[in-house]
């Protein structure tokens, strides 16, 4: 009698473990159910060598390390959707985008009543500022082809592009919130790809005119995006002041933004010019996740 009340005591014991054992390893339930990233390229965090097309069409050049599947993998949420896309606007969020290599369906489909989660990084494009980048490429360190060309008697074209997207993002924000109104916003805004000083001529052929000029108008544009959060009423994500030290300018293993030379380090391969490799990637992960309490 005294072994079987062992017995049936050591066998209680077993299963109190293993009930223990199988409750401690199981996965941690997501404070978030359905989570929807939009945005540009720097959104995708584009690349030439971790291209996927799981989300959207290659010619999206949407990176399968992008800062928003680290946020969605850290956060174990069971429903995620990519839609961000090279080269979006604001115009993306409701209407398809023709990329090279397949349509983007319009970015806000893949929003939905239940999604609880909404990180939306986008107004670079919408103001001309990420083509104008590339304008400013010169041979000649002593001429200032995008500032002679945007600020004309004193007026800063650039600026007042700037200033008329506040309006068309915090329109965008409002979108997400009448499709997924029970969804947690966050904006993000651009790292410190260029800083406010001479540049780095000749490493990157920008003179310093321009250079000076470019540092400040991103500041312009990250400050417009802080409003625009502000007006809208969600969260605003600040990648800029923490990457300070790490733009296109500094050597490999330093910088977080490629400069003009299509090559990186992180990851080894062909790069995007004058956009994040994944060390900048990783940042702006590890940003979202702390404003989310991460």
């Amino acid at each position: 009698m005294r072994s079987a009340v062992r017995a049936l005591a050591v066998a209680s014991m077993i299963g109190v473990a293993l009930a223990a054992t199988s409750f401690s390893s199981a996965a941690p339930m997501s404070a978030f159910a359905e989570y929807v990233a939009l945005g540009d390229s720097w959104a995708a965090d584009v690349t030439f060598s971790q291209t996927t097309s799981e989300f959207v069409p290659l010619g999206c050049v949407q990176s399968r390390s992008s800062y928003a599947k680290q946020v969605a993998d850290a956060l174990a949420v069971p429903k995620f959707r990519d839609a961000a896309c090279d080269s979006a606007t604001t115009v993306e969020m409701t209407a398809p985008q023709i990329t090279p290599a397949g349509v983007n369906a319009p970015q806000f489909d893949r929003l939905s009543p239940t999604t609880d989660l909404v990180s939306m990084e986008i107004g670079g494009n919408d103001a001309g500022l990420a083509a104008a980048v590339r304008q400013c490429v010169t041979a000649d360190p002593a001429v200032s082809p995008c500032h002679d060309t945007f600020v004309v008697d004193g007026v800063d074209r650039m600026s007042a592009n700037v200033a008329a997207s506040e309006p068309k993002v915090v329109a965008a924000i409002l979108g997400i919130r009448a499709r997924s109104p029970h969804a947690r916003i966050v904006l993000l805004d651009y790292l410190q790809g260029v800083s406010i000083g001479p540049g780095c001529y000749p490493s990157i052929p920008i003179s310093p005119i321009d250079a000076e000029w470019l540092g400040r108008k991103l500041v312009e544009l990250n400050a417009m995006l802080s409003r625009a959060a502000a007006v809208a009423g969600v969260q605003f994500v600040d990648t800029y002041t923490s990457s300070a030290g790490h733009d296109a300018c500094q050597p490999m293993g330093t910088r977080w933004v490629e400069g003009l030379v299509p090559y990186s380090a992180h990851p080894m391969g062909p790069a995007v010019p004058f956009h994040p490799n994944q060390l900048g990637a990783d940042h702006q992960a590890r940003m979202l996740l702390a404003a989310l309490g991460r």
